[in-house]
């Protein structure tokens, strides 16, 4: 199942709904991209006004090795030609819908990060604001880019390889295991309510949402709508 799809000529994301047979409590899934066209975010939060709950992604506090990371996307929105923005809250939720995030601290986040080897903790950090400026520079084209594809399971060996990084998972798996618990715990109190419960987390942890759904709580893929993320001119 494709979750973000890279063209020669646009970047979108699937909006996944799942559903469990005779269960009325629904997940719908918003992969997002930390930049993208003001369109996509103004898309993303006109959908989420039909929900009645948001689970939203944001590591929580400050760190300097977590702030050196995201300078990796925070140059390109800054080049008003790129026609991009960085994601905030305030272009994406709605008012009056009720948002809870399980999301880790920044002192968490950084200390998964520098349990990776010496060696490959700074070079992470050198990296990513080198990443940010070919970004920058580049524009949307930069997006552009077979790696950017996500799909549920891997489909290539390199697509492999790269969902078995360390450094993917000191990002991820903490984060991971913790929205999950916070969907189960969701589930548990109201699996028998009509209602629908929108996760807006990075299309990065979307595979982990949709096998720990499937596998915890019984609950399929059953719609998905392309959102177009960005299209380079």
């Amino acid at each position: 199942m494709q979750i973000i799809e890279v063209t020669g000529y646009a970047v979108r994301s699937a909006v996944i709904t799942m559903r469990r047979r005779g269960i009325p409590l629904e997940f719908v899934i918003f992969p997002m991209l930390h930049v993208a066209s003001p369109t996509f975010y103004s898309q993303v939060r006109l959908r989420l006004r039909d929900c009645d709950l948001i689970v939203v992604e944001g590591i929580r506090g400050r760190s300097a090795g977590v702030s050196a990371l995201t300078l990796a996307y925070r140059f390109a929105p800054r080049r008003r030609r790129n026609g991009l923005q960085e994601q905030r809250d305030d272009l994406v939720l709605p008012e009056g819908v009720p948002v809870i995030n399980p999301d880790v601290t920044a002192a968490e986040a950084a200390a998964d990060l520098r349990a990776l080897p010496w060696w490959m903790y700074a070079l992470l950090m050198v990296a990513a604001p080198v990443m940010g400026l070919v970004f920058a520079l580049r524009g949307p084209r930069a997006f552009l880019d077979e790696d950017q594809e996500i799909e549920d399971l891997p489909s290539t060996l390199r697509a492999e390889m790269m969902a078995d990084n360390p450094v993917e998972h000191a990002m991820t798996d903490r984060r991971d295991q913790r929205l999950l618990d916070a969907l189960g715990a969701i589930y548990s109190a109201r699996h028998e309510e009509e209602m629908r419960v929108a996760v807006v987390y990075g299309a990065g942890h979307v595979p982990a949402i949709v096998s720990g759904l499937w596998n915890r709580h019984g609950y399929r893929p059953r719609e998905a709508e392309w959102l177009t993320v960005l299209v380079p001119e």
